[in-house]
């Protein structure tokens, strides 16, 4: 198996996502995908026990694609051996009418890991800068003192909201979040073919929606608004990577990679020093519980 270089991935200049590949296999068969990705989630399972303990950093992870790039699959795999309690979903669909009584980052804010955890966004603050991007009339039902109708979100709109998630992105990890962001790239052909699987296959039924076809046509749409948000919002706090997507179990192993690479760097993160009482103590506890009787 090739080895893997996470900075490839890294969108560090502008990019072109037309320009970008949607498959990657590094010379690897399924099955030696998914051995080196249970290498990689056991080692991640197990620096995530550390900053539990640690106790000052929490991780985000912003996961974003298209309908069927296989979001829900990858968070299964890479977080198969973590401490459940250590790892939150959260899965944003169409705001509440709650929801909408806040700023659109609102939500966002409250579902931020806990220090010692990771959270997943699945889907994530970018909707904001995309679906309704696509569709500007969503943002109507946002309410905005200075938005009456759609011919007011104009582009300086969109230039504030950029702006908007950069500061909440910043102001996080400030504070002690460590993110990472990752658009899992697909291919249309590939998008196609998954669909048709979950028409063909009747224990997949339930995934489809005749809604994927019309956001499908729009595919265009989407890859342009994917492509100005990657440019604007990828900073050294909060960088993106764009991961092909066409080969689920190499998406995988990128993302876990990626993640354990960064958080290796973070020599900080330890298990705390006991108590020097109790720890010159611990002879006296142990004999202390050596005598109990079964």
């Amino acid at each position: 198996m090739e080895r893997i270089n996470t900075e490839t991935y890294r969108v560090k200049e502008e990019v072109d996502l037309s320009q970008l590949a949607t498959y990657q296999d590094f010379g690897a068969s399924e099955k030696e995908l998914k051995k080196a990705l249970k290498n990689i989630r056991k080692d991640l399972g197990e620096f995530q026990d550390t900053m539990y303990a640690h106790g000052k950093y929490g991780v985000l992870l912003c996961l974003q694609g298209m309908d069927t790039a296989g979001k829900d699959s990858l968070i299964r795999e890479v977080f198969k051996d973590f401490n459940a309690r250590g790892v939150v979903v959260h899965s944003f669909k169409v705001p509440t009418p709650l929801e909408l009584r806040h700023d659109y980052l609102w939500r966002h804010y409250v579902a931020l890991p806990e220090r010692g955890k990771f959270s997943v966004f699945n889907r994530t603050h970018y909707e904001n800068v995309l679906v309704t991007k696509v569709h500007p009339e969503y943002i109507l039902g946002e309410n905005l003192p200075d938005v009456e109708s759609v011919s007011d979100i104009d582009d300086a709109f969109w230039e504030k909201r950029y702006r908007q998630i950069n500061d909440f992105e910043k102001h996080v990890a400030e504070n002690g979040t460590v993110i990472f962001k990752f658009f899992l790239h697909l291919s249309k052909e590939e998008q196609r073919q998954r669909l048709l699987r979950r028409i063909h296959l009747k224990r997949k039924n339930w995934k489809f929606s005749p809604g994927d076809l019309e956001e499908r046509k729009l595919w265009g749409d989407y890859q342009k608004c994917y492509e100005e948000a990657l440019n604007k919002t990828s900073k050294d706090h909060a960088p993106w990577f764009v991961v092909p997507a066409d080969n689920k179990e190499a998406a995988r192993v990128i993302v876990a990679s990626v993640m354990l690479e960064a958080l290796k760097k973070y020599k900080d993160i330890k298990e705390p020093e006991l108590d020097d009482k109790i720890k010159a103590n611990l002879e006296t506890f142990k004999q202390e519980l050596e005598k109990e009787s079964p």
